[in-house]
């Protein structure tokens, strides 16, 4: 039972204790990231490039190639990055403290063994420092525990993703994992077309933000943190934003709004403390998407799944 228990709970993150090999890891999820994207066919609103959390790590899952597929595959039980093609012999390598420029020439040689040829953009998006993935032997940190529990954490809030999402018969996107910002995320269209995207990230094309906010979204997601905000936390937003929205009443009670930033926070630590995490978690979920879907008068009687008593 005690093990059983131990598993059950919500790992602690401290960004300081985690922002070293966060910030290698996000380096390497982009450039594996950056493999699928240049490789998969296009779909909507990027989520062709993006990953997944997996039972070990994060994964690209199946990627067409050739008439054959392959799939990348980060494992943080093993510390070990896996490549695995059709009728191939899987390869693979350790992770363990290593700049990115090692990271990536490992991965592209490793690529080379099984055939699979590929170039792509060789710097990180989203960065305000983009130094070129080849060019990178500042980013060298990688403490196993921290990657695992960083995993472990990205499960929790995976399942729970996975649950609200349920609720939604609209257009949704999976739960993936965007390797811009690192950030766990699913979002609900109203299925109306939104104003013209005017926002802007460092080191992105603007038509590619453009594209992605193109529709009405509610959308929400999990984020490890930065030196600008270190602390783990949970975000929502709506897009476009109604007036109103950031007056709306969400829950819990630790939830707080951000004029700066236009959109509603929870902070990680807070959900962990509860009583029952999953459910302050899904509480915020429900309830910020609410808060969007109500000020922008959406159909929602249209769009949601009628529970059964």
């Amino acid at each position: 039972m005690a093990s059983e228990k131990k598993q059950n709970q919500w790992p602690v993150l401290n960004f300081n204790d985690i922002k070293d090999t966060l910030a290698t890891l996000h380096q390497w999820i982009q450039i594996v990231g950056k493999i699928r994207l240049k490789t998969m066919p296009w779909q909507n609103h990027s989520w062709h490039t993006t990953l997944y959390v997996s039972p070990h790590g994060y994964t690209t899952q199946s990627i067409p190639y050739q008439g054959k597929i392959f799939q990348i595959d980060f494992d943080f039980e093993q510390h070990k990055l896996f490549i695995e093609c059709t009728g191939k012999t899987t390869v693979s390598f350790d992770l363990k403290p290593m700049t990115v420029a090692k990271f990536y020439t490992l991965l592209f040689e490793e690529l080379n063994k099984l055939g699979i040829d590929v170039t792509i953009h060789g710097s990180p998006n989203e960065l305000e420092v983009a130094i070129p993935f080849k060019e990178n032997t500042t980013n060298k940190s990688y403490d196993a525990k921290v990657a695992n529990t960083l995993w472990r954490t990205m499960v929790k809030v995976n399942s729970v993703f996975t649950d609200f999402r349920s609720d939604f018969i609209g257009k949704c996107s999976p739960v993936h994992l965007f390797w811009g910002a690192f950030d766990l995320a699913v979002t609900r269209f109203s299925g109306k077309d939104a104003p013209l995207h005017q926002g802007q990230m460092p080191n992105m094309p603007q038509k590619v933000m453009q594209e992605a906010y193109s529709k009405e979204v509610s959308s929400a997601g999990f984020w490890p943190g930065s030196e600008a905000f270190p602390s783990p936390a949970f975000y929502a937003y709506a897009y476009p934003s109604a007036p109103t929205f950031g007056e709306q009443k969400v829950l819990p009670n630790k939830a707080f709004y951000s004029t700066e930033m236009g959109e509603f926070f929870l902070k990680y630590e807070d959900v962990i403390k509860a009583e029952n995490p999953e459910e302050m978690l899904y509480t915020f979920l429900q309830t910020t998407y609410e808060a969007a879907a109500n000020t922008a008068n959406w159909e929602r009687t249209e769009l949601e799944r009628v529970k059964s008593e």
